[in-house]
């Protein structure tokens, strides 16, 4: 079969490897549709993503959907050719939480996740023609959703886990900053869960154009000089630049709620942060999710169109092409589209 692998900084390659075979627990996805993510992009361009460094070739991908192609032994309640998604995140250890946070898996301290180095041996993603997976992983598709979409509840969970961190948002007005692709399924979830006005900001008026798309009322257009809105009640910070907290936090309202969901870096940066204190600001970290992809799931049988992120769309075997054009800015791309099957009629790649 054939897979998405980088070996290095700016070496990814098409590798050939066997198919597996599912042990007891485990399904054989035959895998249809992968969206390319930053982390995907931060292992291709630099061999690292924050603090976990490519010690060995890894397969990349960890937002993927296909069809069950076998069962391992005792696996029950799913069916060969049903169509799934993935939870790509497996505890190691015994998953026991204080009892603070319990439930919070998502904080939980030792955490593989498809396609990442942060272990040794590092976890393989889902960019490949086949992977076996556990089945308590699996997510089976609604009926309606077809496997592209599928493809997206995991960056769409990110989103829902994000807006879920705010107690009640219906009825209020939200500001996102930062229109990329989850910036935009901010939008979506913001608007999903009853926000009534829903604004976007950004540097860039094509990812603006898909944030109206996905829901925003109003657009800001950062580098036109357009300013933020003033007293906003929820502010979701998803553009991960240090630059940018200082501006959100003058944007959110005195006793507002700021929820930081883009992944800010590792080092020290400067930020203007006065604003946190003399407006009693809720500052509230968001990452990734526990089971809202369930939610996304649900939210996707329900009518959330997540159809208009998708920019591009590529074969697997211009995986290449497809991370580079991911990764420019003047692209115009935000959800660049992999189709991991050998023939998926309909679906002609564009670029």
């Amino acid at each position: 079969m054939r897979a998405v692998v980088v070996h290095g900084p700016g070496d990814v390659r098409i590798d050939e490897r066997a198919r597996p075979v599912p042990g007891r627990g485990e399904v054989l996805l035959a895998l249809e549709w992968g969206g390319i993510c930053g982390s995907d992009i931060a292992y291709w361009k630099t061999g690292a993503s924050g603090t976990a460094k490519l010690a060995h070739p890894l397969v990349l991908g960890h937002e993927v959907a296909g069809r069950i192609a076998a069962l391992g032994d005792g696996v029950t309640g799913l069916a060969e050719g049903q169509p799934v998604t993935v939870h790509p995140a497996q505890l190691v250890g015994d998953g026991a939480l204080p009892k603070r946070i319990s439930g919070r898996t998502n904080l939980y301290p030792r955490v593989r996740y498809f396609g990442s180095a942060a272990f040794d041996p590092h976890t393989d993603g889902g960019f490949s023609e086949y992977r076996t997976v556990r089945a308590a992983q699996i997510r089976p598709l609604p009926d309606g959703v077809d496997t592209e979409q599928g493809a997206l509840a995991e960056p769409l969970a990110v989103a829902l886990h994000a807006v879920r961190r705010v107690p009640e948002l219906s009825g209020r007005t939200v500001l996102v900053n930062g229109a990329g692709p989850i910036g935009s399924l901010v939008v979506a979830a913001a608007r999903y869960h009853g926000a009534a006005t829903v604004v976007a900001a950004d540097l860039t008026a094509s990812s603006l154009a898909i944030a109206r798309s996905m829901g925003a009322d109003e657009t800001r257009d950062i580098s036109r000089g357009d300013d933020l809105p003033e007293d906003v009640d929820v502010v979701f910070e998803a553009s991960g630049s240090p630059a940018a907290l200082g501006p959100a936090l003058r944007a959110t309202a005195r006793g507002g709620t700021l929820v930081q969901v883009g992944n800010l870096p590792g080092t020290a940066a400067s930020a203007v942060l006065g604003d946190l204190v003399t407006r009693e600001i809720t500052w509230i970290g968001s990452y990734r999710f526990v089971e809202e992809i369930d939610d996304a799931l649900h939210a996707l049988r329900d009518g959330l169109d997540v159809t208009p992120l998708i920019t591009h769309r590529f074969p697997l075997e211009q995986a290449e092409e497809a991370l580079a054009v991911a990764a420019d800015p003047r692209s115009g791309s935000s959800k660049v589209m992999l189709r991991l099957a050998r023939a998926m009629p309909g679906h002609a790649p564009s670029a």
